[in-house]
């Protein structure tokens, strides 16, 4: 690359220009006759040309060698990984919970790394989305990637993750996210004095995540734009043979380069990768009684063709103060349209009180009731309601209007807890009609 030095531009989909080399964007207009340096453009569309403004992803690159200058895709085997709909939809009432993925002893990167626990919707449609865990050990070093089907959300929970892009470099730390946008080629390599790495991903095949609104909240809180940072432009141009791997319609293909696809010199546009601090969010909750619906932790969410059901949203359950009175102040027991994924990044989960750990996973599909287990419903029903700080956590959900359909893979998985469900057996009846 140009410089290791890593550099961001702040604010959420902003539209950024940014060159490597002085004076190599254009002036005034996106394609001229001749670019700069002896550069070829190129444009990246991440939405339909005809786009209301608002939603209009797209960006101008400016690159050594354009995009096309690669060999014929072939097929790649890759059963770990799964795109919906499955062949045989495997979903069921039943709740489920994994412990955390097995890292790998052989040298294993990124993408062969990847696992799918579950899917939905139809990424052919462009509806739902895919949930995968990724455990690596291994650095990509000539092979890229790109995924066709959906955009990647990439949630680090063990070592820091460097991300190298077509547009600059992203380091995302543990508590801390990610973005690749659809199409976009990049490396995961793993950050400095890192063994091995594990996390989340989930691939949205719908509409690009952004912020959600704010209604009655007003002007300020959850998630600020000013936050989301994008890289500055670093090229590499080096020659050598490179592997491209591309996830197209649910399957893996891989094609030759003589070159490092990171070969942009400059860009400008809205549609890039981003990256953001979960520490950041500032988060709401009541001061009074009761307390809201996991709704107003939303960071993220895509928005599907029903107002208020969202195709995807990603929430956060991050540390916050509790102080309402006469509450019981976990979450409840409850029952949801949605369908709900939940991952652990690091510390406790104030609804579990074992067995849901870091790096592990849980889900409680459509109208599949769950809640707090026996042992944290009898601590927190007889707590004494001081205020109280919930530090040391960090659980996110992927929350979707679709059901969430199990891989054959992860329902067998040696780290699936197939005993999930008794850690509500000892919850008895207090029930006792002479005790209003």
């Amino acid at each position: 690359m140009v410089t290791d030095t890593l550099e961001y531009q702040s604010g959420f989909r902003n539209h950024f220009a940014t060159e490597a080399l002085p004076d190599a964007l254009p002036k005034g207009q996106n394609s001229p006759q001749r670019c700069a340096y002896g550069l070829y453009a190129e444009q990246l569309t991440g939405s339909a040309f005809t786009s209301p403004r608002p939603q209009n992803l797209r960006s101008w690159l400016y690159r050594i060698r354009p995009s096309v200058v690669q060999g014929a895709y072939q097929p790649l085997d890759n059963r770990r990984v799964a795109t919906a709909p499955l062949a045989e939809p495997a979903a069921d009432p039943n709740q489920m919970r994994w412990d955390p993925a097995p890292l790998p002893e052989a040298p294993t990167d990124f993408v062969d790394g990847l696992l799918t626990i579950a899917v939905n919707g139809d990424a052919g449609a462009q509806s739902g989305c895919g949930v995968h865990v990724y455990a690596f050990n291994a650095d990509m070093t000539e092979r890229f990637f790109y995924d066709a089907d959906g955009e990647l959300l990439i949630v680090p929970q063990l070592g820091t993750l460097r991300l190298r892009t077509e547009l600059g470099e992203l380091e995302v730390a543990n508590g801390e996210i990610a973005v690749i946008p659809r199409g976009i080629k990049f490396q995961v390599r793993r950050g400095d004095g890192v063994d091995a790495a594990r996390g989340y991903v989930c691939e949205n095949y719908g509409s690009p995540l952004e912020l959600p609104g704010l209604g009655p909240i007003g002007a300020n809180g959850l998630a600020n734009p000013r936050d989301f940072l994008s890289p500055v432009a670093a090229y590499e141009d080096r020659q050598g043979d490179i592997t491209l791997v591309a996830k197209f319609s649910g399957r893996f293909w891989r094609t030759r380069l003589d070159h490092s696809p990171l070969d942009v010199v400059a860009w400008h546009g809205n549609y890039a990768p981003y990256k953001y601090d979960l520490a950041n969010f500032n988060t709401i909750n009541t001061v009074s009684f009761d307390h809201p619906d996991p709704s107003i932790f939303t960071v993220l969410t895509s928005a599907s063709d029903t107002p208020g059901m969202a195709n995807l949203d990603f929430v956060i359950f991050p540390p916050r103060w509790m102080v309402a009175e006469n509450t019981f102040r976990p979450p409840w027991f409850h029952r949801n349209l949605m369908s709900e994924f939940m991952g652990l990044v690091h510390g406790a989960y104030d609804a579990k009180a074992e067995g849901f750990v870091p790096g592990g996973a849980s889900l409680h599909n459509c109208m599949s009731p769950h809640g707090p287990d026996a042992e944290t419903f009898d601590k927190a029903a007889a707590a004494e309601l001081t205020p109280q700080y919930l530090g040391n956590t960090l659980a996110f959900m992927f929350e979707s209007r679709y059901v969430y359909h199990p891989t054959g893979t992860a329902l067998d998985a040696d780290f699936r807890q197939r005993d999930y469900v008794d850690v509500w057996s000892t919850l008895r009846s207090h029930f006792d009609p002479t005790q209003p």
